[in-house]
Formats: structure tokens, C-alpha cells, sequence
């Protein structure tokens, strides 16, 4: 992809608060539309191959198309509380460490799961 495509023009956007305070204050990247595009397309050869090969279990719900928290405790809960079993439950939220995900590291994973450039 050419690097003008990846680019992005950062814009801050007010949350709440005073507006004196850069820390009300969220980044939005605006990216370039060939760079949008070519990042649905990648996103679309990833996805089915992720799974065509089965490489994530039926049961994660983050980061999956069509589930959600909800499906995930929903499904939680017609597996093990209906089953009258005492549970402890813990959900982690993860989102915030894939800012910081190595891109080699995930590009390795991505080559061990059968997906290279050349797909």
C-alpha cells in the first residue's frame, strides 16, 4: 500500500469537560479513501480466511462480526447457569492493548495461521 494511503489527518474532537483542558480531548484520525477501501479489502481476505480455517473458536464474541458482550453472556448463560452450577466469571477487555501489539509480532501469528502477503 503507498505510504500516502496510510497517512491520516488527526483532528481532535471535544468529549466533555473543559474545553481549557487537552485532556477532553479525543484524536480521530481522517484517513485517505484509497486507504479505507484497500483496508476493507484486506480485512475481507483475512476474515475469510480466518474462518475457512476454523482459526477462532465459535466461542470468542469480541472483535467477531454479529457478536457482541451480549451474545457472549447470553451464550454464557444458556451453558452454565441454567445448568443450576455455582459460577465465578471473568470478563477482560482487551481493546485498549492492541494500540500496543507489536506489528511483527501480529504479522508472524498471521504467517503461523497460513496467511502471507501473497493472498
Amino acid at each position: 500500500m503507498p505510504e500516502d494511503w496510510r497517512k491520516a489527518c488527526l483532528t481532535p474532537v471535544f468529549k466533555k469537560g473543559k474545553k481549557e483542558d487537552p485532556g477532553n480531548y479525543r484524536p480521530v484520525s481522517l484517513t485517505f479513501v484509497p486507504g479505507k477501501v484497500m483496508e476493507q479489502l484486506i480485512l475481507e481476505v483475512i476474515s475469510k480466511h480466518v474462518k475457512g480455517k476454523k482459526v477462532i473458536d465459535n466461542g470468542q464474541h469480541g472483535f467477531t462480526k454479529g457478536k457482541s458482550c451480549l451474545t457472549d453472556l447470553i451464550a454464557f448463560d444458556d451453558g452454565w447457569v441454567d445448568e443450576g452450577r455455582a459460577v465465578d466469571v471473568v470478563h477482560l477487555d482487551f481493546s485498549k492493548a492492541f494500540d500496543t501489539v507489536s506489528h511483527n509480532i501480529l504479522i508472524d501469528k498471521l504467517r503461523k495461521c497460513g496467511l502471507d502477503e501473497e493472498q
